[in-house]
């Protein structure tokens, strides 16, 4: 099977992009014609020049790895597991989050929705969890949806999977991912009959509502990510902390009398 070219690479990504030769020339504050001679391969671009397509594409770090090595250049951004020693720095921040954040649960995924790290709170939220759904990677789709999971314990499953459908079609918009696509078509493709869409407003704060301890607790939840990470691993994790949204889920989670 033949390797694609750094240019045919770079035209994929920009027809991915919906964009023209120009608007990415314009971006990239280089010549048309530049860029139609590196997609034609009658040029071969600098390092450089790879990099500053790939970031005017929003390319993720991975795949601007796959750019350099077919353009003959050695891979720019490496990927560490979060727990190496080159990692510590990172891996403490990320710990510091999570233990900020207690009383109240809070957990980090990865591209694919592998559980990383979480912290105290969300731990007696999986005593009810089927063994076979803990063993490492732990999915966050998964342990959602499947009713030996969090499933029974969720008042509405429907806004999950909504929640679940749209922020994975981005992603894989974004960069395809084989693994990600089939964890989509197994849990995420076919809407039960009545199941409407999540409205596009509610992707800015999604109420959960969660059944737990003979209560109903209402949370929801915020995103952080790295900012211009240089590491595949980071760029690619994101902490999920979860919230109350009222006094009586607050008081659960404290321990106070309401």
């Amino acid at each position: 099977m033949r390797t694609a070219t750094v240019g045919e690479l770079l035209r994929q990504w920009r027809h991915q992009r919906r964009l023209s030769q120009l608007d990415l020339a314009i971006a990239a504050d280089v010549s048309a014609r530049h860029v139609s001679l590196i997609e034609t391969g009658k040029t071969n671009p600098s390092a450089a020049m790879v990099l500053r397509l790939a970031a005017r594409l929003d390319v993720p770090l991975r795949e601007r790895n796959r750019l350099l090595l077919a353009a003959g250049f050695a891979p720019r951004y490496a990927e560490r597991p979060l727990g190496s020693t080159e990692m510590a720095a990172a891996r403490a921040a990320v710990g510091r989050v999570l233990e900020a954040h207690e009383p109240y649960p809070a957990l980090v995924f990865d591209r694919r929705w592998n559980i990383v790290a979480s912290n105290r709170a969300f731990e007696p939220f999986l005593a009810a969890v089927d063994p076979e759904l803990l063993r490492p990677p732990v999915n966050m789709i998964r342990l959602a949806l499947d009713p030996r999971g969090f499933a029974p314990m969720l008042a509405d499953p429907a806004d999950a999977r909504a929640m679940f459908r749209n922020r994975t079609a981005r992603r894989l918009a974004i960069a395809p991912d084989p693994e990600l696509a089939a964890l989509y078509d197994e849990f995420l493709t076919l809407e039960p009959a009545g199941e409407a869409p999540l409205p596009v407003d509610s992707e800015v704060l999604t109420p959960m509502v969660v059944r737990f301890a003979g209560r109903e607790l209402r949370l929801f939840s915020t995103l952080t990510t790295f900012g211009t990470p240089l590491d595949i691993t980071l760029a690619e994790i994101t902490i999920e902390a979860y919230y109350p949204a009222d006094q009586e889920t607050a008081a659960y989670f404290t321990g106070e009398p309401l």
